[in-house]
């Protein structure tokens, strides 16, 4: 009997397999903090003898390599890619034994031209198919992450490619990607936990239209994507070693603000209730309970020197393994406890806090009304906006912060979250704010904003 054992990296919105017989085990594109990979086949009993990676991937660094290196693993990758390293080669149509697995890489284009997905079999059939950023939950990969002079070849190939494992792999044999559970390497938001190839075939829209329909399709849907995975290519052809996961040096008061004063990046882990109440003046907020290795990987110009400051040592340590995962390795510093410990005297900072009924108040007390900044991403803002509202996209804030207006500066998103953020950025430069840490359905029940129509297959909207 073999079993299929998820790693979940919620963070990313990413998944890494284990996949055993009982007594050696196979892993399909670790995360680079492995050792949850390690932990989970000793308290399976069983040795992780290969590892396979899918595609060279774009929003993670991988622990691939680091993976097989300190288990004696052979570590496969497509023949094709150019990489720095030592590999296994592994080509469409290969099978490779594994106890009493056999795994048939499959040339699935798409993502990447050398994509590959893993067909699994076992226990008598096809049981399974990794699919990677090939086929996910109800969408694709999306096709555009190598540049626009490839997207078309790209997205056409996908389509190509999921129409092969369909026809190639029955219809009961589970589907089981890496990107698709808030990955932005998901074309359009992916649906459910779990599907098959059957089930596939009922709700993919890459198996439900024509090509033509699909491209069109999946085309419109696309948005941004976080700044970092430029990087991410380059480093996984490189050969990424295993992370550093020790602690940082600690800083004290004169050294976070020398730190501060130099333009490096203090921050914050603390939630945004928290942060708005009193905080080291000039220090940013990216909570740990949102989407943080996203957000600072996307707006933090990359190699900034970066101190973390949390409530507990342990916090500090969740930061460290979420940013190992997109290759920033070692914090330059850190601190615990709270603004009173890392402020060595100074008065904390603080701003306001409001929903979307304080905003509609202070916009019908006329006078000109507050400014209004708008922090979601395009296809948001498409959605439905508060009218007046200036726009500027989270991910471009740092390099157009003059473009706000004068005046108190009230920021919103889709749920709080980014608006935190947005409204830190803002207050370290000494402007006046208010982050409104509310849902913008709210926004909409007040008539503070219109419905717009909605487009197929919308991009992946979270509630941050």
């Amino acid at each position: 009997m073999v079993t299929v054992l998820p790693v979940e990296t919620p963070g990313l919105g990413d998944r890494t397999y284990l996949v055993h017989d009982g007594s050696v085990a196979l892993v399909v594109d670790p995360q680079r903090d492995h050792d949850r990979v390690t932990a989970l086949a000793e308290a399976a009993g069983v040795r992780i003898t290969h590892v396979f990676e899918t595609h060279i991937h774009n929003d993670y660094v991988t622990g691939g390599l680091a993976l097989a290196r300190e288990t004696g693993a052979a570590y496969l990758v497509n023949a094709d890619d150019e990489v720095a390293y030592e590999r296994t080669p592994i080509r469409d149509g290969d099978v490779v034994e594994v106890g009493a697995m056999r795994v048939r890489a499959i040339h699935t284009p798409g993502h990447t031209h050398t994509h590959l997905s893993y067909a699994l079999q076992a226990d008598g059939g096809q049981v399974a198919v990794f699919t990677g950023g090939s086929l996910l939950y109800g969408t694709t990969g999306r096709p555009d992450l190598l540049g626009p002079e490839h997207t078309d070849t790209l997205v056409r190939a996908q389509w190509r490619s999921a129409h092969r494992l369909a026809a190639e792999l029955p219809d009961e044999a589970a589907v089981w990607p890496t990107h698709g559970f808030g990955s932005f390497c998901s074309a359009t938001q992916a649906t459910g936990a779990s599907s098959t190839i059957g089930q596939e075939k009922k709700t993919n829209a890459a198996l439900t239209a024509d090509e033509g329909a699909y491209v069109e399709r999946l085309l419109a849907g696309l948005d941004a994507f976080p700044a970092y995975y430029a990087h991410m290519g380059p480093a996984n052809a490189a050969g990424p070693t295993a992370p550093d996961l020790s602690p940082p040096s600690v800083a004290d008061p004169a050294e976070l603000r020398r730190r501060i004063e130099a333009g490096e990046w203090v921050v914050d882990l603390r939630d945004r209730t928290a942060f708005a109440a009193g905080h080291l003046p000039g220090s940013l907020n990216f909570g740990l309970d949102g989407q943080f290795v996203t957000q600072l990987g996307w707006l933090i110009p990359w190699g900034t020197p970066l101190t973390l400051l949390g409530e507990t040592a342990e916090q500090v340590a969740e930061a460290q393994r979420e940013l190992v995962r997109i290759g920033i390795d070692r914090p330059a510093a850190m601190a615990t406890g709270g603004p009173g410990d890392w402020s060595g005297g100074e008065p904390p900072a603080s701003f306001g806090r409001a929903a979307f009924a304080d905003l509609k108040a202070a916009l019908d007390a006329g006078d000109g009304g507050p400014v209004v900044l708008d922090v979601r991403r395009d296809r948001e803002r498409a959605r439905a906006h508060v009218p007046g509202s200036v726009h500027i996209p989270l991910h471009d804030l740092p390099g157009r912060l003059d473009e706000v207006p004068e005046g108190r500066v009230w920021v919103h998103c889709a749920g709080g979250y980014r608006a935190s953020i947005a409204a830190s950025l803002l207050h370290a430069r000494g402007r006046d704010v208010v982050a409104v840490d509310d849902g913008f359905d709210r926004a909409r029940d007040l008539g503070l904003a219109a419905p717009a129509p909605e487009t197929a297959d919308d991009r992946q909207e979270t509630s941050a």
